[in-house]
């Protein structure tokens, strides 16, 4: 395989103009997307230490070819412990203060680093970090809509080949299939396909109920391309509908629409909630929409920002975020929509491509 392009050297500077803003003489990353995003290395485990004056990749024997190969421009430093590959670079670079992800690191690596390294400080940052991706750059946006592309397309083969009969792990499988053949890299999360009372369970899992005429049909579903994820989750109605199954549909869809259009850089994010949710509890469904309207996507399938009722955040020009409301029947049935979008200066552009009106699935 062909190593990616390097990432860009502006992602590097922004970090470092950064570390006396937060009280830090330096930067320690642990989370392998992070890491991915600065150094343009694909392994599945690793550290990073970033100084004024440093850049250091650490890997063990199994990555130091590839860690070469893709990370130009960093020192890459082999271990075989990882803990005293930390504190060799650490005590050779390190000085005054350590910041580190918040969320990332355990208690176990945070108390080791403080007995072996007693001279320095380690301070957990989380909302300082929590954002570093969030604004996508135009590669990463090519990248997720091709995600989308291939996770859609895959998803109306499968749809033509829905039988009665068919069971809801079945078709999970089928989709997962289809994705990977597609050129997916991987599925961005475990599909979900929902039928019946099951579609009421907001993250149900594939279950051996089959599928029948009449049953809400929720599936959500993403791929994976060149590391970036895609998101996107459809509601059907199999064979025949009732009335109280459309309207709840066009409930759904209209704040799906409401929330869409409410989308531009500057607006805070939970207005954007608020918009889908003051529409599903005007309709009287309020208690039936139990989840944030969306989230940020892009190296993992849920980042920064959230799109939810306490969200602090603002939206920026190249976020890519969903947009997913839903009403949950317990008992009965559940409706989603959810596309994804990426925000631009003076609204969004939808990246995600199956049609989101309503639709009746004759099987």
């Amino acid at each position: 395989m062909q190593p990616e392009q390097p990432p860009p050297a502006g992602r590097l500077q922004r970090i470092r103009e950064r570390l006396p803003l937060w009280s830090v003489q330096a930067l320690l990353f642990l989370d392998m997307k992070n890491i991915r995003y600065l150094t343009g290395f694909t392994g599945s485990d690793g550290a990073l230490y970033i100084g004024p004056d440093c850049r250091v990749l650490l890997v063990d024997g199994r990555y130091i070819t590839q860690a070469r190969a893709e990370a130009g421009g960093f020192e890459v430093h082999q271990y075989q412990s990882k803990m005293d590959g930390l504190v060799d670079v650490i005590s050779r670079h390190g000085r005054g203060v350590i910041g580190f992800e918040a969320e990332t690191m355990t208690v176990a690596t945070w108390t080791a680093l403080k007995e072996r390294l007693p001279g320095l400080a380690f301070l957990p940052l989380r909302q300082e970090l929590e954002a570093l991706r969030a604004v996508k750059d135009e590669e990463e946006i090519a990248r997720i809509r091709e995600a989308a592309a291939i996770a859609a397309q895959a998803f109306s083969a499968v749809l033509e080949r829905l039988r009665p009969g068919m069971t809801e792990r079945e078709i999970a499988a089928d989709l997962d299939y289809a994705i990977r053949r597609g050129g997916a890299q991987e599925v961005s999360f475990p599909t979900i396909v929902a039928s019946g009372a099951n579609s009421a369970l907001p993250h149900a899992w594939p279950q051996d109920r089959t599928v029948r005429p009449g049953d809400m049909l929720t599936i959500d579903f993403g791929a994976v391309f060149e590391g970036y994820h895609s998101d996107e989750t459809c509601t059907f109605v199999l064979g025949r509908a009732d009335a109280k199954q459309e309207r709840v549909y066009q409930v759904v869809k209209e704040a799906h629409d409401r929330a869409i259009e409410a989308i531009r850089a500057g607006v805070a994010c939970r207005a954007i909630d608020s918009a889908a949710r003051s529409w599903i509890e005007g309709q009287g469904f309020g208690e039936s929409f139990t989840h944030g309207t969306g989230h940020g996507v892009g190296l993992d399938v849920h980042e920064y920002p959230r799109l939810a009722a306490q969200s602090e955040a603002v939206l920026e020009a190249g976020m890519v975020v969903t947009v997913e409301p839903g009403v949950y029947l317990p008992g009965l049935w559940g409706v989603r929509i959810e596309d994804l979008v990426v925000v631009q200066k003076d609204g969004c552009a939808v990246l995600s491509k199956i049609p989101k009106e309503f639709r009746i699935i004759e099987i």
